[in-house]
């Protein structure tokens, strides 16, 4: 394993985090249970990987976004790593699968959602593996989701216990960029940590200014900022429409500059990306949806366009400016009509129960399920069509599809993009059997050995339709039928492409009236987000305190001082030097009238040589409107007799 871990090593956060890194590797190595608090950027995934290629045995890691899953499993394969993730989207046979492998092969992670725990299928698979190779860690991504008081908390999480009760001597690394002492506390409650250790790194950025600005021209802002700052930028805002909208306006300015958002298709998410990483673009204007796993630490501004919702969001997001060291800036610009929205969006997020009960009713409706069914499979959801067909206003039906979700009762993907995924469920015997016995599948059955190799009879793969049709000299539509035909002789399992959400119900469909739904955690919850959102606004509002002092105190780091760099210390240090200035200048006027009686205002001004000219003026003014000194009748400046 040495040369794995040496080229993960490569990838490790910057030399700031490396010693912090160690420590919690040599901890997780040490069996203990570990909480690590890395701020963004600084390498968290490095933390369970490296050690668990220590280990002997499968590492389960438990994230949250499926996009992030991808991307690791992705960048593990690369590495010569072996890696898998299962989660909501897949089939039941995809899964068990997968499962399956993790018993039977040497894969070395498995990435998993935290919904997919609880399943039987899962429990029983995780068993196997434990009694046949066994399980050298538990490593749980974006850890704060598991505490009611974090500010993303799912329900899905407390699911992880039942890994205790399966893996109860496997030592557990719990990571996350921020928490309060409080969730720090409730995290390693929840997972019964065992000689647990707490690794933290201090959340303050000493090249990273703070700064918000109220604006009612905001573009105009935004332009200044970015023509005065130089090199790359991420701008954030809370809506596609606004993303595209700013990412135009940029443009028009001779400002290279792109949009990004989930609604993308993969391929558009990629490219979009891949150009701004390689500075082909120099400024991306995005929804939430970025930066998730992109390392890129020449970024010199973040700019929120949007209010954020809360400060851990603001913290992550600004964050990713300036990971290199060198100077960076985060800035919001905002006004009024921003607060207002806010205050009121949050609102709109927070559905009452009512609410809940008749959207739950609808997807019943629509996907005509019966109370007791339980669909093994993901269902194609159209959200357009299905707010139309109830005739109710997008936003409700949108903030309570994401209450039932974290709730724990369905599961809902924003609008990804996959490519169709195909794996042979026969052997290889098997196969050869039925070609000789079906010769009208045999063209198509060589193909896909020969595009995608024998892989195929291990894994499912991601495939291109069009791929096909160019190597057989056919339609794509054709390759299509042939493909699910050879699915309903279950001699593959065939997962069309899907550009779609997709909705999966998490347990069987229930009565409306009957809902399993914790009122009390949605009031506890509605509490926080309202608490969290009045802190955004405080931060915004405040024009004396160091902002990084704001938000260290927020995430429980004391005895800060001031960073010198945020808006406030530098507005702060120039009231200070401006008031040693106008004392100095006072002085010198008053003295040098005192001695010469007399004095014209340009020898004034070339003998006093003032370093800033528009306060000496302002001060001079002050003298005259005063009364202290006057002009007399040549023009000339003069005490002012008492």
């Amino acid at each position: 394993m040495d040369q794995p871990i040496d080229v993960l090593k490569q990838y490790w956060g910057y030399d700031a985090f490396r010693p912090l890194q160690e420590d919690i590797i040599q901890s997780v190595l040490k069996g203990k249970d570990t909480l690590a608090l890395l701020p963004t950027g600084g390498g968290k995934s490095i933390c369970f990987q490296v050690p668990a290629l220590i280990l002997d045995g499968l590492c389960i890691v438990v994230s949250p976004l499926i996009a992030l899953m991808k991307d690791q499993v992705y960048q593990l394969k690369e590495r010569g790593i072996t890696a898998a993730a299962i989660h909501a989207g897949q089939s039941k046979r995809e899964i068990d699968y997968l499962l399956d492998n993790a018993v039977n092969s040497d894969l070395k992670f498995l990435y998993c959602s935290p919904e997919r725990l609880k399943t039987e299928l899962f429990k029983e698979r995780i068993k196997r593996v434990l009694a046949k190779r066994g399980v050298g860690l538990v490593a749980i991504d974006e850890a704060h989701c598991i505490s009611q008081w974090g500010y993303d908390f799912r329900p899905a999480y407390l699911e992880i216990a039942i890994l205790r009760e399966i893996l109860p001597d496997t030592p557990m690394v719990a990571l996350t960029a921020t928490a309060t002492p409080k969730v720090r506390k409730d995290i390693q409650e929840k997972l019964a940590f065992k000689m647990g250790q707490v690794f933290t790194k201090s959340f303050a950025r000493s090249n990273l200014s703070y700064s918000v600005r109220f604006e009612e021209h905001k573009e105009r802002k935004l332009l200044e900022v970015l023509q005065r700052v130089g090199g790359s930028s991420v701008v954030y805002t809370s809506t596609r429409k606004h993303a595209k909208e700013v990412a135009y306006m940029l443009q028009q300015n001779h400002i290279s500059a792109d949009f990004y958002h989930a609604g993308l298709t993969h391929e558009e998410r990629n490219k979009k990306q891949e150009d701004w990483i390689h500075n082909r673009t120099r400024v991306i204007v995005s929804t939430n949806a970025f930066g998730m796993g992109i390392d890129k630490p020449d970024v010199r501004t973040v700019v929120h366009m949007d209010l954020p919702g809360n400060l851990e969001s603001y913290y992550q997001e600004a964050g990713r400016a300036g990971r290199d060291e060198r100077k960076a800036f985060a800035l919001i610009i905002n006004n009024q009509k921003d607060i207002d929205d806010l205050r009121k969006k949050t609102v709109q997020s927070l559905p009452e129960l009512p609410l809940l009960k008749d959207v739950y009713q609808m997807l019943g409706n629509f996907f005509q399920l019966a109370n007791g069914s339980f669909p093994e499979h993901s269902f194609d959801f159209d959200f357009q069509e299905f707010s139309e067909r109830f005739d109710r206003h997008p936003l409700e039906i949108f903030n309570a599809l994401k209450v039932l979700q974290e709730q724990g009762l369905i599961h809902l993907t924003e609008a990804f993009f996959s490519l169709s995924r195909l794996c042979f469920l026969l052997d290889q015997r098997k196969m050869y059997e039925f070609q000789i016995a079906n010769a009208n599948f045999d063209p198509i059955i060589k193909s896909l050995l020969r595009l995608y190799g024998g892989e195929l009879y291990h894994q499912s793969l991601s495939i291109q339709e069009t791929n096909l049709a160019a190597l057989l000299g056919t339609s794509t539509d054709t390759v299509k039928n042939y493909l699910v035909a050879l699915e309903e002789r279950s001699v593959i399992d065939y997962q069309k492409q899907k550009d779609k959400p997709q909705l999966t119900f998490l347990i069987p469909k229930q009565p409306s009236d009957k809902l399993p739904v914790d009122q009390k955690a949605l009031e506890t919850k509605r509490r926080q987000r309202l608490d969290k959102m009045e802190s955004v606004i405080a931060y915004v509002h405040q024009k004396d305190e160091c902002r990084t002092r704001i938000l260290l105190n927020y995430f429980g780091e004391d005895g800060f001082k001031e960073c010198g760099v945020c808006d406030n210390c530098v507005d702060r240090a120039k009231h200070v030097n401006d008031e040693k200035n106008r004392k100095l200048y006072k002085g010198q006027i008053l003295n040098l009238l005192r001695e010469s009686g007399k004095i014209d205002e340009k020898k004034l001004v070339k003998i006093l040589r003032p370093t800033d000219r528009e306060l000496f003026f302002n001060l001079l003014s002050e003298l005259l409107d005063h009364g202290d000194i006057r002009y007399d009748d040549f023009g000339y400046l003069n005490l002012s007799r008492s």
